[in-house]
């Protein structure tokens, strides 16, 4: 089971990550953009990720992952409980790929 911590560790062991208040919540960045914004009082997180992925988690495991709208864009509710720490974290990690600038992501020469 995953929880706030969880996603507060690995979004912080990613390169160049900070974390910030947003609107009352912890929400972590790279290069100033948002990849990921925990709910504490709603046990959920949400995560920038890549549209065909969420579809998938939409479509997979409902009990877990749902759109969260804001106007045009659709982020994903990660429902904290209800994922496994492995998962989560490799989830934040593709949040954080989705949004850090193109040097941090290549892989080394």
């Amino acid at each position: 089971m995953a929880d706030e911590e969880t996603v507060r560790r690995a979004a912080l062991a990613l390169p160049e990550v900070t974390e910030q208040d947003h609107w009352d919540r912890p929400s972590f960045r790279v290069g100033g953009k948002i990849f990921a914004v925990l709910r504490p009082a709603e046990r959920r997180a949400v995560l920038k990720l890549p549209h065909d992925r969420q579809e998938m988690l939409f479509e997979v495991r409902p009990e877990a992952f749902s759109p969260a709208r804001w106007g045009r864009l659709v982020w994903t509710f990660v429902d904290l409980p209800a994922v496994d720490a492995g998962q989560l974290e490799a989830l934040v990690a593709e949040a954080w790929r989705e949004v850090a600038p193109k040097r941090l992501t290549r892989p080394p020469r």
